[in-house]
């Protein structure tokens, strides 16, 4: 059995799993491009944007971060994503507020804390603005940064692009609600001046301290959030002179505050993260090599109950010491003759067998119950705050590219 947890920072969504105890890390889980596939289908499998693993460090950090988009490709990095990867840790470790993690990613090291009010601020470290470190083709323009008019579509787009570890590509617009995102989204993303694709983020400015942008990540499409494509927008506005050196950036899934430290050139990122659920997933999931059937919608919200009471039924088996199933048989059982969890999965069929859908439902709800009281428990906590906002206005030129120098 995987075990995992499901987390989701703005509605950015990602399957957690800790495997920084495990020796021989990421290749434990046994997870192909196409196993990823599964897990992230959201009809056949758990559902969600990504893949996150949590592994032993290699180059001096705490811990190390891989993250894998919902196609099975691995981006460099993803601010919501380390959000949850910190959420996570300090749920599963019982960390207070001030912790922070020194986290490996593809991209280099980045720093989350946890705040008192459970938010997680991050030093996503400096914008790259040379357009081979970010990849791409387009040259540095007057701004300070690559730019460029790209014809998309029948359209003629004014796009500048900067690196967060990752590539995107900012487009500022008059009217964000206009813009045909799966059309030009998806022709941006594999533009030939991206040579490794890249994220696109389309930006309305109502105010020099208030964005409001639309995301289409590279490997996902549309999402609600995206955390590097935030910082990346308010640099390429600050530097097109239409924002501060700090703002909040509303995106479909909710608002980030975002600031640019002139002194440091650091960015920092802060935003929730919230737990979703915990769960298991059986080894067939991980393991199929053909699609799954077409079921009817009676039968997948059958499926679902079914999995929900073996997370139940499985968490209360105790596994021998020198067996660890959710990782020894990712691939199937290796000792079928003396199944550790064998107990479990009788629990289960009785279960199933003597009970009615309704009832099904409430012994999964109750049976995670215990699992989030900590966390119930920390939100309600009196340090908890609320998250500050900025009053909305309106003040956009009709000219994106109009400017006098940056703001701010």
């Amino acid at each position: 059995m995987l075990q995992f947890s499901k987390y989701q920072g703005l509605g950015n969504d990602f399957l957690l799993l800790d495997g920084r105890s495990l020796i021989d890390g990421e290749d434990a889980f046994g997870l192909t491009p196409e196993a990823i596939q599964r897990l992230c289908d959201r009809r056949f499998g758990v559902g969600g944007d990504g893949v996150i693993l949590a592994l032993p460090p290699r180059e001096g950090g705490e811990l190390r971060m891989r993250i894998f988009n919902a196609d099975g490709s691995e981006p460099e990095m993803c601010g919501n994503g380390i959000r949850c990867l910190a959420r996570f840790l300090a749920d599963s470790d019982g960390d207070d507020p001030g912790r922070s993690w020194q986290i490996e990613t593809l991209a280099g090291r980045i720093v989350p804390q946890l705040q008192a009010d459970g938010r997680i601020r991050v030093d996503m470290g400096p914008p790259f603005l040379e357009p081979a470190a970010i990849p791409t083709l387009l040259e540095v323009g007057p701004a300070g940064l690559p730019q460029g008019d790209l014809a998309i579509a029948g359209q003629i787009l004014a796009v500048a692009a900067v690196g967060m570890g990752n590539p995107h590509v900012v487009i500022p617009v008059v009217d964000l609600e206009g813009i045909d995102l799966e059309l030009l989204g998806a022709a941006l993303e594999l533009h030939p001046v991206f040579p490794a694709r890249t994220n696109v983020h389309f930006v309305q400015v109502l105010h020099p301290r208030h964005l409001v942008m639309r995301v289409w990540e590279r490997g996902a499409g549309p999402t609600l959030a995206c955390g590097t494509g935030a910082c990346a927008t308010l640099v390429a506005c600050h530097l097109l002179g239409l924002s501060e050196r700090g703002a909040r950036l509303d995106l479909p899934g909710g608002p980030l505050e975002i600031s640019w430290d002139q002194a440091s050139d650091h960015l920092f990122m802060t935003g929730p993260a919230q737990a979703v659920f915990d769960g298991v997933v059986v080894p067939g999931l991980v393991d199929a090599e053909e699609p799954p059937p077409q079921v009817s919608p009676e039968l997948t919200a059958t499926a679902a109950v079914t999995a929900a009471v073996t997370v139940a039924a499985t968490s209360a088996a105790t596994a021998p010491p020198s067996l660890d199933c959710a990782t020894a048989c990712v691939h199937g059982c290796i000792r079928p003759e003396a199944c550790a969890s064998r107990a479990a999965r009788d629990q289960v069929e009785a279960l199933l067998g003597g009970r009615s859908l309704d009832e099904l439902v409430a012994l999964a709800t109750n049976s995670a119950e215990s699992r989030f009281r900590s966390r119930l428990a920390a939100e309600a906590s009196p340090e908890a705050g609320t998250a500050s906002t900025e009053p909305q206005a309106s003040a956009l030129t009709a000219d994106p590219w109009q400017a006098n120098g940056p703001a701010g």
